[in-house]
């Protein structure tokens, strides 16, 4: 970074807010990826039960003691509160990913606003250099006139 540079501070500023803004998306990656893969896990359990009743459910057609009965029902009861405590993993990380994708939102946000503060100050630096160019060219051109002018009486001499 060239220390003569007038942007050189928001030129930082900028590169420390995109920093930030990749380390907040690559966080929002993980959540979304977190998120999936609850929903898989849950998805897997509603499964593994439905297959589960099925298959009992036949077992149970045919012929079943009391104490089967009781293990089948108490491992029901096991595998709905699995089910249920998935669901509620899942509900974490879907908050925790929109949480996520909020603040990569506000840190995009940021990065766009200190990118437009750059541009009005490199538009404000040129405007500036192009006044005072102008300004010179117009001494410039009236100290001519003016030499012009002194030289002209002498030159009729």
């Amino acid at each position: 970074m060239n220390p003569m540079d007038p942007l050189a501070p928001l030129k930082a500023l900028l590169a420390q807010t995109e920093r930030e803004r990749d380390a907040v998306r690559a966080e929002s990656l993980r959540a979304d990826a977190a998120h999936q893969a609850a929903l898989r896990q849950s998805e897997q359990l509603v499964g593994y039960r439905r297959d589960y009743e099925q298959r009992w459910g036949e077992q149970f057609g045919r012929l079943a003691t009391m104490d089967v009965l009781h293990c089948y029902q108490g491992f029901m009861v096991r595998l709905g509160q699995a089910v249920d405590q998935q669901q509620r993993v899942v509900e974490l990380a879907a908050a925790r990913a929109e949480r996520e994708r909020t603040r990569l939102a506000e840190q995009e946000l940021r990065v766009l606003s200190v990118r437009r503060l750059i541009e009005r100050r490199a538009a404000d630096i040129r405007r500036g250099v192009e006044v005072r160019e102008q300004k010179q060219t117009d001494e410039f051109a009236a100290r001519r006139a003016w030499q012009a002018a002194a030289a002209a009486p002498l030159l009729h001499a």
